[in-house]
């Protein structure tokens, strides 16, 4: 085998020193699931995926792959079926679906803002939208997490530069995935408003989680049509894979032509976009697992106070809540320990998060009992 080059030997040995080295977990499906991100439980679910299997056959183009970009040969039928579908549940004008979240970030941020246009992101914003930002040409700066007077500072600092042609992009996600913590959308969208700006959100974690069927946040505040564009991922609460950019017609068309991870890769298999349809199916005509999941939301929150939790857990009414312990060595600790009594919960460690900032994350599903989560938030408190 060849020898891995010294710089990137290094590199590990730096980051094995620093004890924030990541490795890939083995699977361990007998403890109680608080980890997921399979909020509705959709992903365990054989009924859906003998749906999609269902699907796939009255196509008549039953084939393992897609064979190609959805530009060659790879936009098979049901492409179009859940774009149509996306557009209406989500009350968006247009819908383009990609093969990832991480791809839907990537492909838009790289492609959207022009060179000499800005975009203004939160310091706690997803890597894909980072990752998008610096592979395209625009000037970019963060401003502090969920703070509207450092947004309207930055704002009003492009603007006084009074250049007529410049985009703005303000971005930010309607669900922190590291924190579970929620913007003021409302004024975030008035900002917006006020200064000119395209507003984009990225709704992955709220699909699911918010809305009377589970359509994410901007829909339950009624603020869906405020956005630029928006992002939601079925790999979460939809149990499935894929991602969707929802949009105007306009806007798809540019990027079908100029998003480069939408361009040159190979589509999602058939069965994979019928997945998505079983899911979305489901969650319009029932509402069970949504209910079940935002009374286990409130009934958590209760028992924080209870076992005196509050001030150790970041506020949060999303799915997902967060214990923050200093030091990836304490961390990792306490998690093995409540591993160990049967319950999934992961450590999150810096670099993933800031140094100083280390954190249990606790994933609450609609599945998770009143019980499970007593006995949890109890080992929780025993251990601090």
């Amino acid at each position: 085998m060849v020898q891995l080059p010294e710089k990137l030997i290094q590199k590990l040995e730096l980051r094995n020193g620093q004890n924030s080295m990541r490795i890939i977990p083995s699977p361990n499906e007998k403890r109680v699931d608080f980890s997921s991100n399979d909020y509705l439980g959709l992903a365990q679910k054989p009924t859906l995926f003998d749906m999609a299997s269902k699907i796939v056959k009255q196509t008549g183009h039953i084939v393992n792959g897609a064979t190609g970009s959805r530009l060659i040969t790879g936009n098979h039928s049901l492409y179009n079926e859940l774009e149509e579908m996306l557009a209406k549940f989500h009350r968006t004008e247009d819908a383009l679906v990609f093969n990832s979240g991480y791809d839907a970030n990537l492909g838009f941020f790289s492609s959207v803002p022009q060179r000499g246009d800005v975009v203004l992101y939160d310091e706690y914003i997803h890597a894909s939208i980072r990752d998008g930002i610096q592979m395209g040409n625009s000037k970019s700066y963060k401003y502090k997490h969920n703070n509207l007077k450092d947004l309207v500072h930055k704002c009003q600092v492009e603007r006084n530069k009074d250049l007529a042609d410049v985009e703005i992009y303000v971005v930010t996600e309607s669900v922190f995935s590291m924190d579970g913590d929620v913007p003021d959308l409302s004024a975030f969208a008035k900002i917006c408003k006020d200064y000119n700006c395209r507003f984009i959100v990225d709704e992955a974690h709220a699909l699911g989680v918010f809305g009377k069927q589970g359509e994410g946040l901007l829909q339950e505040l009624n603020l869906h049509e405020e956005v630029f564009a928006r992002i939601v991922t079925f790999g979460k609460g939809m149990g499935c894979h894929g991602a969707a950019i929802l949009s105007s017609t306009l806007l798809k068309s540019y990027l079908v032509n100029f998003a480069r991870s939408f361009i040159y890769t190979t589509g999602l298999s058939p069965h994979a976009v019928a997945s998505v349809l079983s899911a979305y199916d489901h969650l319009q005509n029932r509402v069970d697992e949504v209910v079940a999941l935002k009374h286990n939301i409130t009934y958590f929150n209760q028992k924080l106070e209870s076992f005196n939790l509050n001030s150790k857990f970041i506020p949060s009414n999303s799915a997902i809540h967060c214990c923050i312990i200093s030091g990836n060595d304490k961390i990792r600790d306490i998690a093995k320990v409540i591993q160990e009594k049967g319950y999934d919960v992961r450590p999150i460690q810096s670099p993933t998060v800031p140094e100083g900032r280390e954190r249990l994350r606790v994933c609450l599903h609609s599945f998770n009992t009143e019980k499970e989560i007593d006995t949890l938030l109890k080992a929780i408190a025993d251990l601090m």
